[in-house]
């Protein structure tokens, strides 16, 4: 590790800088359907044709292109007698706050989407239709476009169309067929959903900004640590190698999620490897930093040298953690392009809470032991440094929880997303949460000349406080070498004897 090394770094991390603050920032999505089913809904078949915040502006628009209806043939048969129109689609565009504007209330108070001979007489719509009630502020909304088939032919196409946006708000689209005949229809093509921008969804065009921030967080971060590692490389301690994969992983993952959103804001569509990857070196991001906080609880690299009989125990929480928070990433990212999560990630959501839950109570009950020896070894230093740290770890998972609370109590006051505006920061709260409590770790343990010496130095009586308050600010002093080296060894053997010991408890 030498100079040229580090100014390799240093240059990668300008480079790196360069791209993020050069690139276009811009902020809806491409829809595609391939032979999508319709489902049967009450007396109607459904088809939903996907939900996202779109700003007002006169580039802002709804656009259809091939897309095509197809039917059964048993349903063309029934018609082949007539030339004319045999069967109908409506497509139909509404602001979630127009949800209710669409469909009535039959006898027994279940809402229903398409007008039948009761409700002709009670609402007067028109029987085999999507009942519609104009917006007070807007008699053209909802939007609703009618495709026919004509005589007995198995497909029809909707007229290539455009719809402007002139209100911020979420849209949604849904394709409906009241026909009782049209049962097993079928539906081919794609929206254009545009912003202003770019084809990023409102909810996300946020976040492609976020990480360009993040990434920066992080390279500040990564100059800073890397310029101490890389000059006090002879007395790396195994816990700071660990801290530095860390970094490296985020910022590598901030990086990735910035360009998978440019990408998607270019073209539209969001490649299932390219996501997949970056979801990927997410989960190992969050799986090795919740790794490190509960090895840093534990002493490890500092108290103890290893972790003993608990290796096994630490490495198959990382596993199952790992495996969990991938499924999520999964789920939520990987070809989701609509600004409604799935009901799925509602599910997925437990198995890692549970995992959070059991992993904050193994840390604080290792940080409470941890104190304990280092109360007992009378470390003053040490164990000051665990005290913050600690105190660190409180305000976190007290944040955590306030935090979990706002957003169960922002998901259920708005079930309809209508403040998708706001929406990001459910996301980047635990971002930046995670990077702080890097920070602190890093901040810490940082790399130093003394840190060999201080990890695995024991101090029996409050007078050696001074001198180990001076090893830390000067390093080691010259002639005490094999000193040194022989209280590490016996500090080492003295460390091994309570790991034994522990493992025997545990």
């Amino acid at each position: 590790m030498n100079f040229a090394i580090q100014n390799h770094i240093i240059i990668t991390i300008i480079i790196t800088t360069t791209i993020l603050t050069t690139t276009p920032i811009i902020e809806a999505s491409v829809h595609i359907y391939q032979n999508d089913a319709f489902i049967e809904v009450g007396n109607s078949y459904f088809l939903s044709g996907g939900s996202e915040g779109i700003s007002s502006d006169p580039r802002s628009f709804i656009r259809f292109e091939n897309i095509t209806f197809l039917r059964t043939k048993d349903a063309a048969d029934e018609h082949s007698d007539m030339e004319h129109h045999t069967g109908l689609v409506q497509v139909i565009i509404f602001e979630a706050a127009d949800r209710n504007k669409i469909g009535g209330s039959a006898y027994g108070g279940q809402r229903s989407i398409c007008c039948t001979a009761d409700l002709s007489k009670l609402e007067g719509c028109k029987q085999g239709k999507v009942i519609r009630i104009p917006s007070a502020t807007d008699v053209k909304w909802p939007i609703v476009v009618n495709v026919h088939f004509s005589g007995s032919l198995l497909s029809t196409k909707m007229d290539r169309a455009e719809f402007p946006i002139t209100k911020t708000g979420m849209y949604n689209l849904i394709f409906v067929a009241c026909d009782p005949n049209l049962k097993g229809l079928r539906m081919s093509g794609k929206t254009i959903w545009k912003n202003p921008d770019g084809y990023l969804p409102g909810r996300m065009a946020p976040l492609m900004k976020f990480y360009v921030f993040m990434s920066l967080a992080y390279v500040l971060l990564s100059l800073i640590w890397f310029i101490q590692y890389l000059r006090f490389w002879n007395d790396i301690l195994q816990l700071q190698h660990c801290i530095t994969a860390v970094i490296s992983l985020g910022l590598f993952e901030m990086i990735l999620w910035y360009f998978e959103y440019a990408n998607f804001n270019n073209t539209g569509i969001r490649p299932i490897v390219i996501t997949s990857l970056v979801v990927t070196i997410g989960a190992i991001r969050k799986t090795l930093s919740r790794l490190l906080v509960l090895s840093v609880s534990m002493g490890y690299g500092v108290v103890r040298p290893t972790l003993g009989g608990l290796t096994s125990k630490v490495l198959l929480l990382g596993i199952t953690y790992f495996l969990a928070s991938e499924l999520l990433n999964i789920t939520e990212y990987v070809g989701i392009i609509n600004d409604i999560s799935g009901r799925a990630r509602l599910i997925l959501v437990l198995p890692n809470a549970f995992l959070d839950a059991f992993l904050i109570l193994w840390v604080f009950t290792s940080l409470s032991k941890t104190l304990e020896q280092l109360q007992v070894k009378r470390s003053a230093v040490k164990l000051d440094i665990y005290r913050k740290f600690s105190n660190a770890l409180v305000l976190t998972v007290i944040a955590s929880i306030a935090w979990i609370g706002y957003e169960v109590y922002f998901k259920a006051t708005d079930p309809f997303n209508e403040r998708w505006q706001s929406a990001w920061i459910i996301t980047a709260f635990w971002d930046i949460l995670a990077f702080a409590v890097l920070c602190v770790i890093c901040y810490l343990w940082a790399p130093s000349q003394s840190s060999q010496r201080y990890a695995y130095s024991e101090e029996v009586g409050e007078e050696f406080d001074g001198e180990e308050t001076q090893s830390l600010t000067r390093g080691k002093p010259e002639g005490d070498v094999s000193l040194v080296k022989q209280e590490k060894s016996v500090c080492t053997d003295a460390f091994d004897e309570d790991d034994i010991e522990e493992d025997k408890r545990e």
